[in-house]
């Protein structure tokens, strides 16, 4: 089946309710239910482990060597370390992520006693007082605190608003969607990610796409801290594609527009068939991809990996301009990773020997590594070492 069409309005639209719902990691409830909400309206039944991981399965020709689409819900955030003499709150990053990039933020407070509102400041925030101070004073999470939107002019009165050590917060992603479809917002990783996986799936309902294997609907709740997919597979899953965030910076090769394949990251390799066979799909399909290696990069396929599941991994990902900051991105690049989505969904199945967890060596795959210059047919070789004495 060729690739299927995917509603802009419906892909948008879905980023713009997950964008309003605060989940950062241990603090997903919430964007658990509005996505088991949303699976269930599309027609599917949902499975939930007990803190939350979404399992949800489109039903295909066979249960054996099942395909998986896995995406993670959580998001960058931080908590509250210490509660200063002077009312304002010492934070600690949930995530990895540079203390420049929530400095000036709104963000949220989730307390005891209900939800407080405030700002991410440098503790040298005001040039009338510190002057150049502001310019020189260093970048880290010791040296931000978050002022409270209510009476809190020391540690007794933020005590009596209930808000304690440990308590969590969510930076406020602030999105704006352009006319030219350029998206800019916080936690675009990976509420992108699953806003393109539910746009392919919704493609797939619509036009009621048939598939040789049951396609699994993953989202995970911990990948911002190294967990991820490492409890949510189940054994009949024969391979498993990531979708997350690309880096686009200098060295990289990643772009804001079509699909950027990962190759490796830094837990090595993705896997050889399946990235090939990912990459062979866009260009039957006429999907435009390029290829990338991430340095300091790690996904749900390096947690399921990690934790012992025997799957062929590969990442594809959407162009993000200053990812883990506030993030850029490009409609073009989400609508085409959906469409690669549902291509590699329907396409049939290569390795047949994936439907049993072990088999014998007959059937079992190859790779090239044929002489690229032996393979070159007499005329070729002539033509490029030139004529011959």
């Amino acid at each position: 089946m060729a690739r299927l069409a995917i509603d802009s309005d419906y892909l948008t639209g879905t980023l713009k309710a997950l964008l309003e719902i605060p989940s950062p990691t241990g603090f997903t409830d919430n964007i658990v239910r509005h996505v088991s909400r949303e699976l269930m309206r599309l027609g599917l039944d949902v499975e939930l482990t007990r803190r939350g991981a979404i399992r949800a399965i489109r039903k295909g020709a066979r249960t054996e060597g099942a395909r998986a689409i896995v995406t993670h819900l959580d998001t960058l955030g931080a908590q509250v370390k210490q509660i200063k003499d002077n009312g304002r709150l010492c934070l600690v990053p949930i995530g990895t992520w540079s203390a420049r990039f929530p400095e000036g933020a709104r963000a949220q407070i989730f307390s005891g006693k209900g939800t407080y509102h405030g700002t991410i400041l440098p503790e040298k925030a005001s040039g009338h007082t510190f002057n150049k101070e502001i310019d020189t004073h260093p970048v880290g999470w010791e040296h931000v605190e978050l002022r409270i939107d209510a009476l809190a002019r020391n540690k007794a009165d933020v005590e009596r608003l209930g808000i304690e050590i440990g308590d969590i917060i969510a930076v406020e992603p602030q999105p704006e969607f352009m006319p030219n479809g350029f998206i800019v917002s916080r936690h675009l990783d990976n509420k992108a990610g699953v806003a393109v996986a539910l746009a392919a799936l919704f493609a797939m309902q619509q036009q009621k796409a048939e598939t040789p294997v049951d396609i699994h609907f993953l989202f995970t709740i911990a990948e911002e801290t190294g967990v991820g997919a490492s409890s949510i597979l189940q054994p009949n899953v024969a391979s498993m594609v990531t979708v997350d965030n690309g880096t686009t910076a200098p060295g990289q090769n990643s772009d804001e527009f079509g699909v950027t394949i990962a190759m490796a990251d830094q837990t090595g390799p993705f896997d050889y068939h399946l990235t090939k066979k990912l990459i062979e799909l866009c260009q039957q399909h006429d999907i435009r991809y390029q290829k990338d290696v991430f340095r300091y990069y790690r996904s749900d396929s390096a947690s399921a990996i990690e934790a012992g599941a025997d799957v062929r991994t590969a990442l594809m990902t959407f162009g993000v301009d200053a990812s883990h900051g506030y993030e850029r991105i490009h409609l073009h690049a989400l609508r085409s990773l959906s469409e690669l989505i549902t291509a590699y969904a329907t396409s049939d199945v290569n390795i047949k020997r994936d439907f049993n967890e072990t088999a014998e060596l007959d059937g079992f795959t190859r790779q090239d590594t044929d002489d690229a210059e032996q393979a070159l047919s007499p005329q070729v070789k002539v033509e490029r070492l030139g004529p011959q004495a």
